[in-house]
């Protein structure tokens, strides 16, 4: 479950940051 939590999360960023880079 943890496993899962920090995952989406990890995305979540990864997605946020793409989406900042591009304005």
């Amino acid at each position: 479950m943890k496993v899962a939590v920090v995952g989406s999360g990890y995305v979540g960023l990864v997605t946020g940051a793409c989406f900042a880079e591009t304005g």
